[in-house]
């Protein structure tokens, strides 16, 4: 995917053609979640492709999408990196950030303040449904106050009556956690303990022994893959302290399973998204580009790009404010209805004046705070990979 963004680079160059719009891509490229963020990159920048290559955004300029790195954790850096694209790049909206925490500190810092759109594919703590964001900050997400729920009804749908939690001790982990515990009690289940952990520890088996002690057989891991969320559960297995594993959307990822390998097999977990036409249609223009639908938040990140394009499109120009007026309306009805590869066809009738409603991979419907209301996957490990069981 990056190969053809910079041949379609050097071909803008060849021609003499130089009106660029410039948008961020902030993504954590180092990291907790640094395996899954190439698929979540790829495939918002496959949405600027489109736009681009339409020939009808603005009268037919370009966007450049320029990546910055969010680091997931570190809100100094991602704060900072933000700043670049915004006052050095001069980027007119931000496809970011991921994490919860710097998304939260970017939209505080940097980006509400200067009022710049972000667009975040997968920050999903709670705290950011009531971030005062002057309208700037929207989500393609749902967030986990709704996944709480969810995986708290399908692990009580288990037979499961009984668990521990351990979580990633930041806003993420601590919002969902605190999600799906008091909706797992409310079900009638028991949390028997909740510690959070600390990413970046080479050993795990003081918190895994705190986690055993409490006696449940059953663990929910809310934590990040490629971090401490992988090693609480490698050092589980290790202690032989638990077998079976509850996660959510920060621990899918085909890292995790290379990692831990068939002991994982039978754990279950959530991830948003659906299995709609809009679904089917962006796994076909992903693969087709090389990209592969197998990744977490990849269709959600698809949405984000292509929501800022097509408000780029319906405010007729780059000023951040008109985008972020119109970023509402391209997304929800009435309109006709968009799906993935048919972003020229809502290029083109914004440009002649009508109304789209986006709908996208992932069934894009934005509340009145600009989040979407979600769908989500329950998926198991089986054989080698995870596989999708139920939609809810």
């Amino acid at each position: 995917m990056k190969k053809l963004i910079i041949a379609s680079a050097i071909a803008l160059a060849a021609t003499g053609a130089s009106a660029q719009v410039k948008v961020g891509v902030i993504l954590g490229f180092t990291g907790p979640l640094e395996s899954i963020t190439p698929g979540m990159a790829d495939s918002a920048e496959l949405a600027f492709k489109e736009a681009s290559d339409s020939g009808l955004l603005l009268g037919g300029q370009k966007i450049e999408a320029i990546r910055g790195d969010s680091t997931c954790t570190d809100s100094a850096a991602a704060s900072a990196a933000a700043e670049r694209l915004i006052t050095s790049d001069g980027v007119v909206a931000i496809m970011g950030a991921d994490c919860s925490g710097v998304t939260t500190a970017i939209a505080n810092n940097v980006a509400v303040p200067k009022g710049v759109v972000m667009v975040s594919p997968s920050a999903t703590s709670p705290a950011l449904t009531t971030i005062k964001d002057n309208g700037y900050f929207f989500r393609t997400a749902p967030s986990d106050a709704r996944q709480g729920q969810v995986l708290a009804d399908i692990v009580k749908g288990r037979g499961v009556d009984e668990i521990a939690v351990t979580y990633t001790n930041n806003d993420y982990g601590k919002g969902l956690s605190d999600s799906f515990a008091n909706a797992f009690k409310a079900a009638g289940g028991k949390v028997a303990i909740t510690a959070a952990h600390e990413d970046g520890k080479a050993d795990y088996s003081a918190e895994v022994g705190a986690l055993a002690a409490s006696g449940a057989k059953v663990l929910a891991v809310f934590g990040y893959v490629d971090q401490g969320g992988k090693g609480i559960i490698q050092a589980a297995l290790d202690a032989g302290a638990f077998d079976e594993f509850v996660m959510a959307d920060g621990m899918v990822g085909q890292s995790l399973i290379d990692a831990i390998g068939s002991d994982l097999n039978g754990s279950f977990a959530t991830l948003p998204g659906n299995e709609g036409e809009g679904s089917k249609m962006y796994n076909k223009l992903a693969e087709t580009a090389g990209i592969g639908t197998e990744g977490p938040y990849r269709g959600e990140s698809y949405d984000a790009a292509a929501l800022i394009s097509l408000a780029i499109q319906a405010a007729g120009s780059t000023d951040r404010a008109a985008i972020q007026s119109k970023l509402m309306s391209v997304a929800n009805a009435p309109g006709t209805k968009i799906l993935p590869g048919e972003l020229a066809k809502g290029l083109k009738i914004l440009a002649d004046g009508g109304d789209i409603d986006y709908v996208g991979a992932t069934s894009v419907e934005l509340t009145e705070v600009g989040e979407s209301g979600g769908s989500y996957k329950e998926l198991e490990v089986k054989d080698g990979k995870f596989e999708t069981i139920k939609v809810h």
